[in-house]
């Protein structure tokens, strides 16, 4: 099964629509002075694309990240997310956006300790809303999807970094997201895992996915069709 089975999509009919769209978009912190964390940003990835952000520490990837993940509200502009303004959203519609609009992948995988590799992915079926008849067979199909259909009733603890990442994948494309959203997704990983987790997204982007990578290594940034360089809170685009 590839991840275009698991969107639920042929890949075709909204292949340049934009999923993330900024416009003018800023965050400021007060202060004396205000901190400018991210200045007035314009930034369009389209369905399909492999993007990634590259910074070092403190050069607001973190503000980016949070905004981009509907964790924070920009200062000033326009957030549309798989073409929906989210400026006047509550945190109810914020947090349904997060769990069916956007997958997540962290440096930390939060997984959880007590619950097999199964019942991880299991459990974003739940908040993503899926069907409950249809749970068990996507989480199913999800894990098999990237190499962990021998590993279903292992717990975390037991697994290697490289298979807790992508058990963390299975769990971020489960529920059928606009967008994949990693954040230093190698950071915690040793050299061979490292690879093995950007094999695994450069084969989901070429199935369709689009993904979103904020990272500071640029040999994980490389990986992407499309980078922005961020610092001091302003993109500019490598060519």
């Amino acid at each position: 099964m590839t991840v275009l089975d698991l969107l639920g999509t042929d890949g075709r009919a909204e292949e340049r629509a934009a999923v993330v769209e900024l416009r003018g978009v800023a965050r400021e912190f007060p202060g004396e002075p205000p901190v400018h964390a991210l200045h007035p940003t314009d930034l369009r990835v389209d369905a399909g694309e492999y993007f990634s952000v590259v910074g070092p520490s403190g050069s607001g990837k973190s503000t980016l990240l949070h905004l981009l993940g509907l964790l924070d509200s920009p200062t000033s502009g326009e957030y549309l997310l798989d073409g929906r303004p989210t400026a006047d959203a509550g945190e109810r519609e914020r947090a349904s956006l997060r769990a069916t609009r956007i997958g997540f992948v962290f440096q930390a995988f939060h997984l959880l300790p007590h619950r097999t590799v199964l019942e991880n992915v299991l459990l974003a079926t739940v908040y993503s809303g899926v069907p409950r008849a249809e749970r068990r067979d996507r989480a199913v199909a999800a894990l098999e999807r990237v190499g962990l259909g021998h590993r279903l009733d292992f717990l975390p603890t037991v697994l290697s970094g490289g298979e807790r990442q992508r058990t963390a994948v299975a769990r971020a494309v489960v529920s059928r997201p606009r967008v994949l959203l990693a954040d230093e997704p190698t950071g915690n990983l040793d050299s061979d895992s490292s690879a093995s987790v950007l094999e695994l997204f450069d084969e989901l982007h070429a199935e369709g996915l689009t993904l979103l990578v904020i990272t500071h290594d640029d040999d994980v940034s490389a990986r992407a069709q499309r980078r922005v360089r961020i610092s001091d809170g302003r993109l500019r685009e490598i060519a």
